[in-house]
């Protein structure tokens, strides 16, 4: 059933399609997983995989639900203590719900050394969690042995350590290891030489690695080339060897070489021998030894389980230095005999009864992820151990007492047992700003919830935003909303699933967007009541925003993002790290005018075109048309005016869109045909014109050569489902502009062949316009209206008039707004008809409407199982921020599960700028300036010199000069006072300021100050 049901419901999934494509869907919905140990970690993995649609999963637990679990599994309530409900039992109709495409079974049959295992055989993958190591062993011992192996993952989370451990057999096939799309090489040259050297078009770089795999197609003169493979060895970021050419014909032009994906098998060793010499990923550069310390721990941790039938006791001195020696005999029976680390022993034994809910999170999505890759065969799995510490958590915790940590018989015993009560407390009364309540946000409130934020008796609060209403597409990686939130508020309805997890949390829901229109309702005293402000969201420019308002309101920021398997998290703390504006990411590479209009060399230059003729021709002309009639509502004033000589802007261009206004559907479809024509035809023909194949550059060479490619006309064939298509979907577009009506029998093919059989196209007339070729140039605002044209508008709108065809109905249109997720709409099929017969004309591979419609819509690849891992990361970092932490406490961090890797980074340190005499300042520094009524702009210049130090050179108000004084008439401003200047707004009694200041070297520019608050009374006043 779900594998159907995986292509009937593709909007469900299509977010994760991109991530794993159809084979790698296919092949999860067909696998059946076992999941033992439904505690904090094994809810997490559920959770994940549930959601990406595997067919059946197997919940396994034993215990009995306790207060504890409400700390660690959000899908155990309080009702389920009061009955003493099975974990498991508990647990599965809520992880069920999230998925009704996967089968959830629960099983409380036990599961010890004397089990006879058989039973795994009907599942593809076990997983383990709250597993003994020595049953541990047996299964991973029995699942290795089985032909095929039974993928085996074990997973712990105690305390401060967490561990995750993989076993896929002796082999593992994987065909697509990174599942990044294999990369186009253009080039410009290859020698004739032992080996060949090939090199790339000039500030284009390869990326490729040594010993990838190549094949080449479209390259003049070497043509025996032209379809072969080449394993490749890199020379340099723009070069690369290929073997013997000497013996080929000389290279002319062009050509392309696309990476070839192929399969690499992963090799995989027993529990049982890895324990002694682990092969492991390492997470912080900074302590590479930093696993093997944790793996030895964490040894430690099970033999004291095993010698004394219990954990250690929470905060207990005796038990840590029991296990101290335990990890140093430990250490002995290592192949590599490594270091104890004394620290990381004594805090996992102090907190291991204890539970980081967070620590959960991030561990289980990536194990998830390795769930996924097991049952798949998609991406790079992990070999074979992750470790994950949180020794900066509990380090500056070193003087608290032992009752700090104890229980007191609440939901946060679990969380307490690792940070002490204090810090809990810190957490109970946090006021948090969460924005965005979309696949980040949802697991944030999840964290936030176990953590106790916001619960405090006196003071805390959650308030979170998102202007967005649920999707069908949100379900599958946005856990808190179900099929009957559909198009529902997502804030309202994050709030009340959260209250579900924790009904003590305070939590306020808005739906604004958090902007500069909305400064009223997100204001600086709002910002300043705020502890902490936490961003979920899927843009740079919001992020910007935010982080410029917490900046200037000395707010710290955690900052996180997902693409596809990808994800970051960023930790923003006054006067202690660089803010998200401190450091800007490369632009987007914009395609060049010319690329797009006339020199298309890849399908995602057809896909823009494509898309920006439907901007063009659907959304932006028919709103002028709109805005034009709305302010001259006659054709006959019009008209008048036009014959008197004066300039109406844009009249020409809708005259000529009025008098070719289709009025039937059968004038609709004749739109069509023309447009094809124009646009597959036409186009190629002039280009040809003005640029014929043997045309040469200044230099001689070829100017049709790589990566521009000649365009050749495309022949309308009723008969092509591709050319059917564009003409079809085109009509119900220029339909539905227009306002003509239509039925289902002129959408027939009987009726289409009809009306484009009797259809007269345009024959081609070649024109001498100038066609662009600089790559630099922008396309330009206006086009140019001749004297011709000009005379035919006259001439046009004259004959409407006479004819009744410029009335108040025809002076109307309805411009269509893009929506990529409505698939009756026909706006994707119209791009992928458009874009592919472009391809076709330019000799461009065509894309399939899933990909065009990725491109088109900018659809941003999501899985939840790397929003659960970054939202866990994040957490982990909000308990530093609350604490208070030093700064080389916080981390950083990037990963991608698909490889696997996770990488921790020290935030960067903010820097100051030296002004002169020991006067700096970073950008956390605030200078304050107290008017008075009468208070001059002079005033205010003298008062910053005496004040700080500094003489001003010029002061601005946002973007408006106030002062500068080779500026005309600004010297008579230093009289004016400041209220007649500046204006705060109506809720704020001071302006900010940027006041400028000269360097100490002559010649250089002015250098802005730190920003300069004015307030236009005395503090007291």
């Amino acid at each position: 059933m779900a594998a159907d049901s995986m292509e009937i419901d593709d909007a469900l999934y299509s977010r994760q399609r991109y991530v794993l494509g159809d084979t790698a869907m296919q092949k999860m919905a067909q696998s059946h997983v076992f999941l033992s140990g439904i505690g904090g970690l094994g809810v997490e993995i559920a959770k994940n995989i549930i959601l990406a649609g595997v067919k059946a999963l197997t919940v396994h637990d034993t215990k009995q639900c306790t207060k504890w679990d409400l700390g660690i599994n959000f899908f155990i309530h309080e009702d389920d203590i009061t009955s003493q409900r099975n974990r498991a039992e508990a647990t599965l109709h809520r992880i069920a719900e999230l998925n009704p495409y996967v089968h959830v079974a629960a099983s409380a049959v036990p599961l010890d050394e004397t089990t006879d295992l058989s039973f795994l055989k009907q599942y593809q993958c076990v997983i383990l969690t709250e597993v003994s190591l020595l049953l541990q062993k047996k299964i991973n011992d029995f699942c290795h042995a089985q032909q095929p192996p039974i993928k085996f993952i074990s997973a712990d989370v105690y305390g401060i350590c967490s561990r995750l451990f993989c076993d896929f057999g002796d082999e593992f096939e994987v065909l697509d290891t990174t599942g990044e799309e294999p990369k186009e090489i253009f080039i410009s040259n290859i020698t004739q030489s032992n080996p060949g050297i090939v090199t790339c078009l000039e500030n284009h770089p390869h990326r490729l690695e040594t010993g990838q795999f190549l094949i080449f197609r479209e390259v003049n003169g070497m043509s025996c080339l032209n379809g072969s493979t080449h394993q490749i060895t890199v020379v340099s970021p723009y070069s690369f060897s290929i073997g013997d050419t000497s013996d080929m014909e000389p290279y002319l032009h062009g050509g392309i070489a696309v990476q070839v994906k192929t399969p690499k098998m992963f090799y995989f060793e027993r529990l049982e021998k890895q324990i002694t010499n682990p092969l492991y990923l390492v997470a912080d550069f900074s302590k590479p030894e930093a696993p093997l310390q944790i793996h030895v721990a964490m040894l430690a941790l099970n033999h004291f389980q095993e010698n004394f039938g219990r954990g250690p006791n929470i905060g207990c001195l005796q038990d840590a230095e029991e296990m101290l020696k335990i990890a140093m005999s430990v250490s002995e029976t290592l192949e590599n005999k490594p270091q104890v680390n004394g620290d990381v022993v004594k805090w996992l034994s102090r907190t291991a009864q204890g539970f980081l809910a967070p620590l959960a999170a991030a561990v289980g999505g990536v194990a998830s992820q390795e769930v996924l890759k097991a049952v798949t065969g998609k991406f790079s799995p992990l070999q074979q151990w992750l470790y994950i510490d949180m020794l900066d958590i509990v380090t500056p915790l070193e003087k608290m007492g032992r009752e700090e940590f104890l229980p007191r018989g609440d939901r946060y015993d679990a969380l307490r047992a690792c940070i002490g009560d204090s810090l809990c407390q810190k957490l109970h009364d946090l006021n948090v700003f969460l924005v965005g309540c979309g696949a980040i946000g949802c697991e944030m409130l999840k964290n936030f919830a176990l953590l106790g934020v916001g619960t405090g008796q006196d003071r805390g609060l959650v308030t979170i935003t998102d202007p967005d209403l649920i999707e069908k597409s949100n379900l599958n990686r946005q856990f808190l909303f179900r099929p009957h939130h559909i198009q529902k508020p997502k804030s309202y309805t994050a709030a009340e699933a959260t209250l579900n997890i924790n009904p003590y949390l305070k939590i306020d829901s808005y739906i604004n967007k958090v902007c500069p229109a909305t400064e009223n309702i997100y204001s600086d005293e709002f910002y300043t009541k705020q502890d902490v402000i936490v961003t979920a969201l899927d843009n740079v420019e919001a992020r910007r925003y935010i982080d410029s308002r917490c900046v200037a309101n000395l707010r710290p920021l955690i900052d996180s993002g997902t693409m596809g398997t990808k994800g970051h998290t960023e930790v923003i703390v006054p006067h202690l790290t660089e803010s998200y504006n401190s450091h800007r990411d490369p632009p987007e590479e914009e395609i060049p005018f010319c690329t797009l209009k006339s020199f298309p060399a890849a399908i995602e230059h057809t896909i823009q075109w494509a898309r920006d003729k439907f901007e063009s021709s659907f959304s932006h002309k028919p709103s002028l048309f709109n805005k034009f009639w709305q302010t001259y509502p006659s054709a006959e004033e019009v008209l008048q005016r036009i014959k008197s000589g004066e300039s109406l802007e844009g009249c020409f261009h809708v005259i000529k869109t009025l008098s070719r206004r289709p009025r039937s559907w059968t004038q609709c479809v004749e739109l069509a045909r023309v447009k094809f024509e124009k646009y597959f035809s036409h186009k190629a023909l002039q280009l040809l014109h003005s640029f014929p194949l043997d045309t040469r550059l200044k230099d001689g060479s070829l100017f049709w050569q790589s990566p521009k490619r000649p365009p050749f006309p495309v022949k309308f064939e009723f008969n092509d489902p591709l050319h059917y298509g564009f003409i079809v979907s085109a009509a119900k577009l220029f339909a539905t502009v227009y306002c003509v009506p239509f039925t289902e029998k002129d959408l027939s093919e009987e009726t289409v062949l009809k009306i484009i059989s009797a259809v007269k196209v345009p024959e081609f007339r070649p024109s001498n316009k100038v066609v662009q070729t600089d790559e630099t140039a922008r396309k330009p605002d206006h086009i140019p209206v001749s004297s011709e044209d000009e005379r035919n508008a006259i001439f046009q709108l004259e004959k409407s008039i006479v004819s009744n065809e410029a009335l108040e109905n025809d002076l109307q249109m309805k411009p269509i707004s893009f929506e990529k997720d409505d698939d009756s709409n026909g706006h994707i099929d119209f791009i992928t008809a458009a874009s592919n017969l472009r391809a076709k004309m330019y000799n461009i591979e065509p894309a399939d409407r899933f990909k065009t419609k990725r491109i088109a819509g900018k659809i941003i690849p999501a899985i939840a199982t790397a929003t659960a891992a970054v939202s866990g990361l994040v957490a982990l970092e909000l308990i530093k921020v609350v604490g208070g932490y030093p700064a080389d406490a916080y981390k950083n961090c990037f990963l991608n599960l698909a490889i696997p890797i996770m990488v921790f980074t020290e935030t960067a340190e903010v820097r100051r700028t030296e002004i002169r005499n020991g006067i700096s300042f970073t950008i956390w520094d605030r200078w304050t300036i107290y008017g008075k009524e009468d208070f001059t702009l002079l005033d205010f210049i003298n008062a910053v010199r005496e004040k700080y130090g500094i003489e001003p050179t010029m002061v601005v108000q946002g973007v408006k000069m106030l002062y500068v004084p080779v500026m005309p008439g600004h010297i008579k401003r230093l009289k004016l006072t400041m209220q007649k200047l500046v204006k705060p707004s109506a809720d704020k009694k001071y302006v900010d300021l940027t006041v400028s200041f000269a360097p100490e070297t002559d010649g250089e520019e002015d250098l802005p100050g730190p920003p300069v608050r004015y307030y236009f009374v005395q503090e007291d006043n």
